[in-house]
């Protein structure tokens, strides 16, 4: 349980904030390590950290931004008593973990055939599930609907409250690391990305930040070719926490303006990456805890000095099976 202590203060996003942010956080986790792990080096080449979000109460780095975004919600002369939100798995994990404690009750809608595990692990945390469409963003319209029916409050997965928080792993990282070349992060709905680009201007930092999206659900690379927003037909990888086929806009500018570029990986590579992490480092990770060590693999920048990001270790035991069997999920 967090100790308890005054408020958490709305402002704008700056350094001040985001200093009262790691406070908060802090609250209810430790800091997490980024470590250079020696074979993970040998295999990609150069100078690699590893920023380990795995190592989070619930798995992943969406904790933070719950943290935030529900402490933000309880500064209200009334705040809401009843959040809906949607999912893949990692923050419908988060909201409640901040939300229940308080007395706030959850619903996270969740598409058909969600990891199990992810489903049990939302549940333990105190959330209602409601099962709902064939993939994120049917189920995300699902609670968007709900919502406007006056059945809860809606929790969007991108807001400015969500990343203040979610931006406390990279002040972590490039303040341990201010000399990174380059930082590898996912890209789902876009606070992790977005958070890395906002600490590191805020820093004043020359790093570059490397979106990284799977080639099965890349709405967000042909967005950003294009120069609009794209949405595709489908979304269809295991590394279901970048499975979007919509891109949200406000991710879609931020992105634009403050990301070196963004790489296309394969199921196969992102497979190859999470067996690749367990050999090197023995950490495990999810898909989308992944994709940023599979993109480094496929980039290969010998003589530079990278981070990559794993995100979230919350991967169903079946499916870390066949990956560890060489076997590509699908």
């Amino acid at each position: 349980m967090p100790r308890e202590s005054k408020p958490f203060n709305s402002q704008p996003f700056d350094l001040q904030a985001l200093a009262d942010a790691q406070a908060l956080v802090g609250r209810y986790m430790q800091p997490t390590p980024q470590y250079c792990w020696p074979l993970l080096c040998e295999a990609l080449g150069t100078e690699t950290w590893v920023k380990h979000e795995n190592h989070t109460p619930t798995g992943a780095f969406k904790v933070r931004g719950g943290i935030t975004y529900i402490a933000r919600l309880l500064e209200r002369k009334n705040p809401p008593k009843y959040l809906i939100t949607a999912t893949r798995g990692n923050h419908g994990q988060s909201i409640p973990y901040a939300a229940t404690r308080h007395g706030i009750a959850v619903k996270v809608f969740v598409p058909e055939g969600n990891s199990q595990e992810k489903n049990d692990a939302m549940r333990a945390w105190g959330a209602q599930l409601e099962v709902t469409g064939k993939d994120f963003d049917l189920a995300r319209h699902a609670a968007e609907q709900a919502a406007a029916e006056g059945r809860g409050e809606l929790v969007p997965s991108f807001h400015d409250d969500l990343i203040l928080g979610v931006a406390t792993y990279g002040l972590e990282l490039m303040t341990a690391q201010p000399d990174l070349d380059t930082i590898y992060a996912p890209i789902g709905m876009g606070s992790g990305i977005c958070a890395l680009i906002r600490v590191r201007d805020l820093l004043g930092l020359k790093t570059e930040i490397v979106g990284v999206v799977s080639s099965h659900a890349d709405a967000m690379a042909r967005s950003l070719e294009a120069g609009r927003i794209i949405h595709t037909e489908t979304a269809l990888t295991f590394a279901d926490g970048v499975a979007t086929r919509m891109p949200n806009p406000q991710a879609f500018e931020e992105i634009s303006r403050g990301a070196a570029r963004v790489v296309r990986v394969s199921d196969d590579e992102v497979a190859e990456a999470i067996h690749l992490l367990y050999r090197t480092t023995h950490n495990v990770a999810e898909g989308a805890g992944a994709v940023a060590c599979a993109a480094a693999c496929q980039e290969r920048l010998v003589g530079k000095k990278i981070g990559v990001v794993l995100s979230g270790r919350n991967i169903d035991a079946q499916v870390f099976m066949q990956v560890l069997s060489r076997r590509t999920p699908g």
